[in-house]
């Protein structure tokens, strides 16, 4: 261990180096496509053709390009880092139909202790290419439980100056009559539901949180235009009690209403202007992953009367609703989650009292489907090999909470799952006899993934991604969709990735789930996989590493650091290590493995016993690199900085410049240099930097762009061009850079 004055030395030589200067750089997000994560949300503008939003529930909001292209724009990519990692967990999203370039988002991610930030509205007056800031004083949940019901903040269609949000836990409805600048809570509302999906289950858990308002809705017919509409229908998540109400005095006082049903959470409403119908979609449970029983209502609001138009009973919870502008007997409505054998959509022509649903059983196993299927956009989403019948083989999709059909085109429709945003140009061919649509993947650009591990190996694909949700992808070309996921095995999430540097075709990963031990290896560049013969099945997660010539893995996994030599069984090492937190290779000795822990660094060589270094890297490891063309040079990251070894992990020095790293990877060489490509802290900021010169100086590499948690963000510098490295993000996916 270090004195005290040996590290103050060290704490000051971190932060010798000459204050960083941003360098242009041209950031591309490298092209997974089909959105890959959750997308709670679709919200089309009412008064401007073609105008249209998604909102994620990690990765942020995006709009529709207007031109031919498909593509979807992100909308807050500048500066979201560290300080406001939160602003990429969108819990509401409000356009205006009046001041259709006005556009408002709900953000925050959690409303647990532990995250914490306080929820904010972001506003926009330039339809989300800039945006202005106001904080709330309570917490935000867009990527808790209840995180596709809504929307939970409106604008008035009457008066758009007039917003209202509704807050999750106890905190309430809020109400806003400038523009979402300023906000005032509306004390006559109180009763702001009880349901938590497990309060039992600690306070750090998401389960515990009490979910709150879950939707507001307006009736546009109560009020002329420049008035505030006057009557207003609020969703609340509760079971046992009154949870859906009505203000007949835009928002003055509360009743609830009469004859709403009890014992499912409302999850979704909407008000068809021209019949004066309410629908309301419900579930036994908050959402996005539950929801197994449920039912439609519809309440006539001249008559005062409710009907059950549920389309089909005893099956399932419904999540996403939408009317048809056009044409507002045409209603639609989704399973929140059908699990076997997918999910289903329903139409009505005659405001619900019959339906068409988008599959139905044929002779078992087979299914008549109402749909052709193009996934063309992103191939990977469907395995055409899985038959039918089988679990696996979800083409509808799942987790179905956003279902809207264009307000101009009745037509076009969309609808967020679990791993993309499908929908139909040619909706209305649902209506003919044996007429089929064509489902198509459209997330063109919404790249939502996030991502736990990034390898650049020297030959074969330009980069593999460990991602989670998905699996990961060896990606050919960084600009197209991959074709496939790894599968055989088939994980929920890969948390790590490693090649050989010898053998560089030589590829281990780490999942995090599943039917098979949790360890695979592969022998031509992630193209087929081959469980781990030695992987013990009752172990995952976590991140694995592989020696330079392929015979030893380290991985350190969550219960434990294990290692195997030549396909033998994971075994723990003779010696205790202590608490290891990360572990890695040397990329040019064959046969060197590493691992680093608190204030502790360790080197194998052959599997054999540990040589712990005699002065390591200072505080609590994070990443280990090793340098692909020096034998012993291997660097970590840790909550103090960066330090160096060039004796395989014997003695370390701090190198200049970051006070707190997390990702570090090195890159191909300039003027016989070698770039270090580090995600941290340097002179009180955080950005991806980049030195070649051992920290002399250093490059911020961010622009205007902003990366999130820089503490999640994986980096995999490239060996074959100069200055390029790939980084990913909890979030916005993988992104390229290179000098432009």
């Amino acid at each position: 261990m270090l004195t005290s004055a040996v590290l103050l030395t060290l704490a000051a030589l971190g932060s010798a180096a000459p204050v960083a200067q941003q360098q242009c750089y041209n950031w591309k997000n490298v092209r997974i496509g089909g959105g890959g994560g959750f997308i709670p949300s679709v919200v089309f503008n009412t008064g401007k053709k073609g105008l249209v939003y998604a909102r994620t529930d990690i990765g942020g909001a995006y709009k529709l390009s207007t031109d031919a292209s498909g593509e979807w724009i992100p909308l807050q990519d500048e500066g979201v880092t560290s300080a406001n990692w939160g602003d990429w967990c969108v819990d509401g999203l409000a356009t205006d139909g009046t001041e259709v370039s006005r556009v408002y988002l709900l953000t925050g991610c959690y409303t647990n202790s532990w995250d914490p930030n306080n929820g904010s509205v972001l506003r926009s007056l330039d339809y989300g290419r800039t945006w202005e800031k106001t904080k709330l004083p309570f917490k935000v949940g867009g990527n808790m439980p209840g995180r596709g019901m809504g929307e939970r903040l409106v604008v008035d269609p009457n008066a758009g100056r007039i917003l209202f949000l509704g807050a999750r836990g106890s905190n309430g409805l809020w109400k806003s009559s400038d523009y979402g600048a300023s906000w005032s809570k509306v004390s006559s509302f109180t009763n702001t539901g009880s349901y938590a999906p497990n309060p039992d289950a600690g306070a750090d858990s998401l389960d515990a949180a009490v979910v709150g308002i879950s939707w507001i809705e307006f009736d546009p017919t109560s009020s002329t235009p420049g008035m505030p509409t006057k009557r207003i229908y609020v969703g609340v998540a509760e079971k046992n009690g009154e949870n859906v109400f009505v203000s007949e005095d835009a928002g003055a006082t509360w009743k609830p209403l009469a004859g709403a049903p009890k014992g499912m959470l409302p999850h979704k409403g909407r008000f068809d202007k021209k019949n004066k119908l309410l629908y309301i979609t419900y579930t036994d449970g908050a959402g996005p992953y539950d929801g197994a029983a449920g039912y439609v209502q519809r309440f006539n609001q001249t008559s005062k009367s409710w009907k059950d138009i549920t389309p089909q009973k005893d099956s399932y919870g419904f999540g996403g609703f939408s009317i048809d502008a056009q044409n507002p007997n045409v209603i639609m409505t989704a399973s929140l989650n059908q699990w076997w054998p997918d999910a289903n959509i329903h139409r009505s022509l005659d405001s619900g009292e019959t339906w068409s649903p988008i599959w139905t059983w044929g002779n078992y196993p087979d299914i008549n489907e109402r749909y052709n299927y193009d996934v063309s956009a992103a191939p990977w989403l469907y395995d055409p090999d899985i038959p039918e019948g089988d679990s696996n083989r979800k083409r509808v999709g799942w987790m179905i909470e956003g279902l809207e059909i264009n307000p101009f085109d009745s037509n076009n429709f969309y609808y967020g799952t679990g791993a993309t945003l499908f929908g139909s140009k040619d909706l209305t061919n649902w209506d003919k006899p044996d007429g089929k649509i064509t489902l198509s993947s459209l997330a063109n650009g919404i790249e939502e993934t996030a991502i736990l591990g990034l390898a650049a190996p020297p030959t074969g694909p330009q980069l593999l991604s460990a991602v989670g949700d998905i699996t990961g992808f060896s990606h050919d070309d960084v600009t197209k969709s991959p074709a496939k996921t790894w599968t055989l095995p088939t994980w929920p999430s890969s948390s790590s990735i490693d090649y050989a540097g010898k053998n560089t075709t030589t590829i281990v990963r780490v999942g995090t789930g599943g039917d098979t031990a949790q360890l695979a290896v592969s022998y031509n560049s992630g193209e087929t996989w081959t469980v781990h013969p030695g992987a013990p099945t009752d172990k995952t997660g976590g991140k694995a590493a592989i020696s330079a010539d392929g015979s030893t893995i380290i991985w350190n996994n969550w219960q434990g650091t294990l290692v195997s030599v030549n396909n033998g069984p994971f075994a723990a090492p003779a010696q205790d290590l202590g608490w290891i937190t990360t572990v890695g290779s040397d990329k040019v000795e064959p046969k060197t493995v590493y691992a680093a822990g608190s204030w502790s660094f360790l080197a194998s060589k052959n599997g054999g016993p540990f040589t712990a270094a005699t002065s390591g890297p200072q505080g609590t490891a994070h990443t280990i690199a090793a340098s692909p063309f020096t034998a012993g040079t291997v660097y970590v990251t840790t909550d103090n900085g960066l330090f160096k070894s060039t004796d395989f992990g014997k003695t370390f020095s701090q190198v200049p410049g970051p006070t707190k790293a997390f990702g570090v990877s090195i890159g191909a060489k300039k003027n016989g240099k070698e770039g270090i490509f580090v995600a941290g802290w340097i002179d009180g900021t955080d950005a991806i930097f980049r030195s070649y010169d051992d920290g002399a100086t250093w490059t911020n590499l961010n622009g205007k762009r902003g990366f999130g948690a820089i503490d999640t963000v994986p980096l995999a510098a490239d060996l074959r061009e100069v200055g390029k490295v790939y980084a990913g993000t909890n979030g916005r996916g993988i992104f390229v850079g290179g000098g432009c």
